[in-house]
């Protein structure tokens, strides 16, 4: 068993001891717990990250309100100490099943659907301050990555510049202890909103050009691409830039990787990456470029309900930013990256893209 899975166990451990003193005592059995609600929830001015605040919040076994959710704390709780102690891993639909059953003498299901053991597994993980993939329970990973380093996985090291047109798939639980990082000689990391563009970045070899990692999430990128990342980032020292569409949804997916995202304040220190860049794609790109008109998307109201609110959040207010949201509602459009194939099909990686780097053309 590794270090670390020595370490989680311990923790295990410790809550149940503590748990057995206070029945010994004759006391009502509680398990503390942080307060996962917006109003404790802040940005963090220090660290650059969204966190989760102070307020504690019992569960208490003999309070009927609690006792439910106590016995499927203490479920969860034991089920992730066993498969941690087998050495294997398991799905959260996995736990959910293995857990599920009718309690004796009663017709009381211990879970009645996935939506009960989910919220579960995150208040151990916020009371622990660990990771789900800590816990030896695998999230879902969409992501790919090429690029110039190799990578050891279990017994396997994997050459990430020879893993042809389709990539290298990130792995759910990318942890030191199971993921190690090696002979990288890239110089920066880019990260990029779309499979599409991600494709013509791999197939244009960018990456090998330009001594970089390229990375997708597919969209919102699960925990295992942004953790990836942040390692990337925190242990080797390398920069990181977001390209994404000049749309509402493309900033705030920029604004996950780089601060975290509200439902996931209790682990973003280990999972944001707060030195990241926004590269692009721009509504100010449009002059700068002379990207069409015609290939630009009108906004929509939904889009501008979304501009208004993003301009409230701390994290969005440098003035760069404000300008940039404001030019995006005076000239009412928007853009994807794909629009830049109007310039020609490798516009966006013989010039675009090494125009923006070269001038250090970033939205902070």
């Amino acid at each position: 068993m590794s270090k670390k899975d020595k370490e989680v166990i311990q923790k295990l451990k410790e809550a149940g001891i503590d748990l057995t003193k206070q029945i010994d005592k004759g006391n009502d059995p509680s398990y503390e717990l942080p307060v996962r609600t917006l109003n404790n929830v802040f940005f963090d001015q220090k660290s650059k990250t969204i966190k989760l605040g102070d307020r504690k919040s019992a569960r208490q076994f003999l309070n009927i309100a609690h006792t439910r959710k106590f016995m499927q704390t203490m479920l969860v709780a034991a089920e992730i100490k066993k498969v941690i102690a087998e050495e294997a891993t398991v799905s959260i639909r996995d736990l959910y099943y293995a857990l599920k059953h009718t309690i004796e003498g009663t017709e009381e299901n211990t879970f009645e659907n996935q939506g009960e053991s989910d919220p579960i597994i995150e208040d151990l993980e916020s009371s622990l301050n660990l990771l789900r993939e800590e816990l030896h329970l695998a999230a879902s990973s969409k992501g790919v990555i090429s690029g110039s380093l190799k990578i050891k996985d279990g017994k396997d090291t994997i050459d990430l510049s020879r893993m042809g047109s389709g990539g290298w798939g990130v792995p759910s639980n990318v942890e030191p202890d199971k993921i190690e990082i090696k002979d990288l000689s890239a110089e920066y990391v880019l990260f990029i909103e779309k499979d599409a563009v991600w494709k013509r970045f791999n197939e244009d070899q960018y990456w090998k050009k330009h001594k970089c990692i390229i990375i997708t999430g597919r969209g919102q990128p699960s925990r295992a691409e942004r953790r990836f990342v942040q390692r990337l980032n925190k242990e080797h020292k390398l920069p990181v830039f977001a390209l994404m569409d000049a749309d509402p949804w493309g900033m705030y997916i920029y604004s996950v990787i780089k601060q975290g995202s509200i439902s996931l304040s209790y682990s973003e220190e280990k999972l944001a990456t707060p030195d990241t860049k926004y590269i692009g794609l721009t509504v100010s790109d449009v002059e700068t470029f002379k990207i069409p008109k015609e290939v630009t998307i009108k906004l929509n109201k939904l889009d501008v309900k979304r501009i208004n609110e993003m301009k409230s959040y701390d994290w969005f207010k440098k003035k760069e930013w404000q300008q940039e949201f404001d030019l995006m509602k005076e000239k009412e459009i928007k853009l994807e990256l794909e629009a830049l194939s109007k310039k020609g099909i490798r516009f966006i990686t013989e010039e675009y893209l090494p125009q923006k780097i070269k001038s250090k053309d970033f939205l902070p």
